[in-house]
């Protein structure tokens, strides 16, 4: 296992070393086991806080970013939240572009942290379309204003964060673990943390998540979903085809009833990305069988979508 030393001050340095719990209730006999590392352990309740602080972070060491720069970013909103978090404690300003169809509490998380927000419309939900033009207006904003643009989907310091994800979990689970998955938003997640597994672990199983409307990972087409953090309708770009094993597909629908289930029968109260990676666990739980191991990520706190169609 390599070893992942971070010095940090204050409340920035209780990022990561989140807990890893067994399931309990929803694994039926026969199965393999279910670990799920809580995320919303996090300052701001989401893995993202690892993300935002790598980001801003290499920024730093490589001078990109300069002191009092303004910092701009597209998101759903834990990516801004985490950032508007991080960028608040080290005095950078922060814009963001983000849209109506993310929760309204990620949005208001982001305020309250002292964003700027851009909100654009699109009342249908996560569309083909969405994220680029999300991409765009960010991009606009850095060239009108000198911004640095973290550019999440294209920001390979992120990789950093989530590597050490990977490490604790090696540790956590004392080095028995066959698969692992993750839905898939810009994959920095998924990439750095298997890249962490397979350093140690060779033989784990990759398992790539993603919106069964929009099947892009698995070779179809994009569409319109609401499993939000993910399925943006394109392949991310710091995915490489060579860290997937395998893809499996969630409808909305069916992470909606996980994240439900979840919270009535494990006290895990999360968002529908995490519905969705419980459902692809317990599917790989059903096929690996007794005696093996699964793992996968509560990505954030239900309490982001309080006000939305998960919960309502």
């Amino acid at each position: 296992m390599s070893e992942v030393i971070v010095e940090r001050a204050g409340v920035l340095a209780t990022i990561g070393n989140t807990p890893v719990v067994r399931l309990e209730r929803l694994v039926e006999p026969g199965m393999a086991e279910v670990w799920v590392k809580l995320e919303s352990e996090n300052p701001t309740g989401s893995y993202k806080d690892r993300m935002a602080l790598a980001m801003i972070e290499g920024g730093e060491r490589s001078g990109r970013l300069r002191p009092g720069q303004t910092v701009v970013e597209y998101t759903g909103g834990s990516t801004g939240s985490s950032l508007a978090f991080v960028c608040s404690l080290k005095g950078y300003p922060l814009r963001v572009v983000t849209s109506d169809a993310f929760a309204a509490e990620k949005l208001r998380t982001m305020d309250a942290l002292g964003a700027a927000l851009e909100v654009v419309p699109s009342p249908e939900g996560i569309t083909p379309q969405l994220i680029p033009r999300l991409m765009e207006r960010s991009a606009e904003i850095v060239e009108e204003t000198g911004g640095f643009a973290t550019d999440q989907f294209r920001n390979a310091d992120m990789l950093e964060g989530y590597r050490a994800l990977g490490d604790e979990l090696v540790g956590q689970l004392e080095g028995a673990l066959d698969a692992f998955c993750a839905y898939i938003g810009t994959a920095g997640c998924f990439v750095g943390t298997t890249r962490e597994l397979r350093r140690a672990l060779p033989d784990v199983l990759r398992v790539a998540v993603e919106p069964a409307e929009s099947p892009v990972l698995s070779g179809g087409r994009p569409g319109t979903h609401r499993i939000e953090g993910g399925g943006s309708g394109f392949w991310p770009p710091l995915l490489e085809r060579s860290d997937i094993d395998e893809v499996l597909t969630v409808s909305t629908e069916d992470a909606f009833a996980m994240a439900r289930r979840a919270a009535r029968e494990e006290g895990l109260f999360s968002g529908p990305s995490t519905g969705a990676n419980l459902v692809a666990a317990l599917e790989l739980a059903r096929r690996l069988g007794p005696g093996k191991r699964v793992a996968t990520v509560l990505v954030d706190s239900g309490l982001k979508y309080l006000a939305g169609p998960v919960y309502a």
